[in-house]
């Protein structure tokens, strides 16, 4: 049975679930960032999904790439599955800016992640339900 990983639950703030996958916003207001992580229990790769649910997980993820780069005007979307923390299945979608502290450096292992205040992960997330919306199957 599916189940979020723990660190993924912690780190992350639900905005609601795609065909396939839970979407989340990483909880990092230096980056927008969102994750995918499809409901399938003990993926870790995503060759392990079904040929449909690998073609499914990349209609998604190319949408929400679309959709939030054009969202916050990004310079470039970082798209990209480690697990190397954590090694459920999950896809990072990072807008990125030549201007932001980490150019053009990996995000990760920089600097202190900068939680959202509630006010503004609400705003943030309704944003992203409403460009999202074409694929939610429930906003959260």
């Amino acid at each position: 049975m599916y189940q979020l990983h723990e660190r993924l639950a912690a780190d992350t703030l639900a905005i609601g679930q795609f065909s396939l996958c839970d979407v989340r916003l990483m909880n990092d207001a230096r980056y927008p960032w969102v994750i995918l992580v499809p409901r399938k229990a003990g993926i870790t790769e995503s060759y392990q999904l079904k040929p449909t649910e690998q073609q499914q997980l990349m209609t998604e993820s190319a949408f929400v790439a679309e959709q939030l780069g054009n969202l916050v005007s990004a310079d470039k979307m970082n798209v990209a599955a480690l697990g190397n923390v954590v090694s459920q299945l999950h896809i990072h979608h990072i807008a990125r800016y030549q201007s932001d502290q980490s150019w053009p450096a990996p995000v990760w292992g920089k600097g202190e992640a900068v939680p959202y205040h509630q006010d503004e992960a609400q705003a943030v997330i309704a944003q992203l339900t409403v460009i999202f919306a074409e694929l939610l199957r429930d906003g959260i």
